[in-house]
Protein backbone atom coordinates (compact mmCIF):
# COMPACT_ATOMS: atom_id res chain seq x y z
CA UNK A 1 0.00 0.00 0.00
CA UNK A 2 1.74 3.03 -0.95
CA UNK A 3 1.77 5.56 0.96
CA UNK A 4 0.00 9.22 1.22
CA UNK A 5 1.38 12.62 0.07
CA UNK A 6 -0.87 13.93 2.49
CA UNK A 7 0.89 12.45 5.24
CA UNK A 8 4.28 12.56 3.76
CA UNK A 9 3.83 16.58 4.06
CA UNK A 10 2.25 16.35 7.31
CA UNK A 11 5.72 15.06 8.29
CA UNK A 12 7.66 17.72 6.91
CA UNK A 13 5.52 20.11 8.32
CA UNK A 14 6.13 18.98 11.98
CA UNK A 15 9.58 18.78 10.98
CA UNK A 16 10.04 22.30 9.53
CA UNK A 17 12.26 23.14 12.82
CA UNK A 18 15.05 20.22 12.24
CA UNK A 19 16.23 21.94 9.03
CA UNK A 20 15.50 22.01 5.19
CA UNK A 21 13.04 18.87 5.12
CA UNK A 22 12.54 17.17 1.69
CA UNK A 23 11.08 14.24 0.54
CA UNK A 24 11.42 12.11 -2.91
CA UNK A 25 9.24 9.54 -4.44
CA UNK A 26 10.84 6.08 -4.47
CA UNK A 27 9.60 3.14 -5.84
CA UNK A 28 5.88 3.66 -4.94
CA UNK A 29 7.26 4.94 -1.33
CA UNK A 30 9.38 8.05 -0.21
CA UNK A 31 12.51 9.19 1.18
CA UNK A 32 13.10 11.86 3.61
CA UNK A 33 16.38 14.08 3.40
CA UNK A 34 17.38 16.65 6.17
CA UNK A 35 19.53 19.06 4.76
CA UNK A 36 19.71 17.00 1.75
CA UNK A 37 20.67 14.17 3.77
CA UNK A 38 18.74 11.21 3.54
CA UNK A 39 17.71 9.84 7.36
CA UNK A 40 14.56 8.13 6.88
CA UNK A 41 11.23 6.51 4.42
CA UNK A 42 7.99 6.72 4.53
CA UNK A 43 6.29 3.49 3.42
CA UNK A 44 2.28 2.67 4.21
CA UNK A 45 1.88 5.86 6.31
CA UNK A 46 4.62 5.15 8.44
CA UNK A 47 8.25 6.77 9.30
CA UNK A 48 10.63 4.90 9.75
CA UNK A 49 14.29 6.49 10.39
CA UNK A 50 17.74 4.94 10.30
CA UNK A 51 19.11 3.50 13.35
CA UNK A 52 22.14 5.83 14.93
CA UNK A 53 23.11 5.34 18.69
CA UNK A 54 21.60 8.66 19.07
CA UNK A 55 18.37 7.75 17.84
CA UNK A 56 18.86 4.69 20.49
CA UNK A 57 19.65 7.21 23.20
CA UNK A 58 16.67 9.71 22.66
CA UNK A 59 14.07 6.78 22.11
CA UNK A 60 15.16 3.41 23.52
CA UNK A 61 12.68 1.85 23.56
CA UNK A 62 11.37 2.54 19.90
CA UNK A 63 10.10 -0.56 17.63
CA UNK A 64 12.54 -1.56 15.02
CA UNK A 65 11.28 -2.88 12.09
CA UNK A 66 11.83 -3.20 8.24
CA UNK A 67 9.80 -0.44 6.38
CA UNK A 68 9.79 -3.00 3.17
CA UNK A 69 10.41 -6.68 2.54
CA UNK A 70 14.04 -7.42 2.31
CA UNK A 71 15.29 -4.47 3.93
CA UNK A 72 17.21 -3.93 7.02
CA UNK A 73 15.18 -2.54 10.57
CA UNK A 74 14.92 1.36 10.96
CA UNK A 75 12.96 2.54 13.82
CA UNK A 76 9.52 2.93 13.68
CA UNK A 77 8.58 6.51 15.28
CA UNK A 78 4.72 6.23 15.37
CA UNK A 79 4.45 9.46 17.05
CA UNK A 80 4.55 12.07 14.86
CA UNK A 81 2.30 14.44 15.63
CA UNK A 82 5.06 14.84 18.97
CA UNK A 83 6.56 17.52 16.99
CA UNK A 84 9.19 18.29 19.43
CA UNK A 85 10.47 14.73 20.42
CA UNK A 86 10.01 13.81 16.38
CA UNK A 87 12.40 17.14 15.59
CA UNK A 88 15.18 16.12 18.74
CA UNK A 89 15.33 12.43 17.32
CA UNK A 90 15.51 13.57 13.62
CA UNK A 91 18.84 16.32 14.20
CA UNK A 92 19.88 13.73 16.43
CA UNK A 93 19.59 10.93 13.99
CA UNK A 94 20.87 13.87 10.97
CA UNK A 95 23.92 15.07 13.08
CA UNK A 96 25.31 11.05 13.30
CA UNK A 97 24.77 10.19 9.59
CA UNK A 98 27.60 10.16 7.51
CA UNK A 99 27.48 13.19 4.67
CA UNK A 100 26.48 11.47 1.36
CA UNK A 101 28.89 10.95 -1.27
CA UNK A 102 29.67 13.13 -3.64
CA UNK A 103 27.73 11.59 -7.52
CA UNK A 104 29.95 11.30 -10.60
CA UNK A 105 30.28 12.84 -13.58
CA UNK A 106 29.52 11.01 -16.61
CA UNK A 107 32.51 10.27 -18.62
CA UNK A 108 32.21 12.82 -21.90
CA UNK A 109 33.39 10.52 -25.08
Amino acid sequence: MASKLEFVEFVVDQLHEAGTITYKKMFGEYGVYCNGKIFGVICDDQLFVKITEAGRKICPDLTQAPPYEGAKNYFLFEDVENKEMLTKFVVATYQELPEPKPKKRAKKG
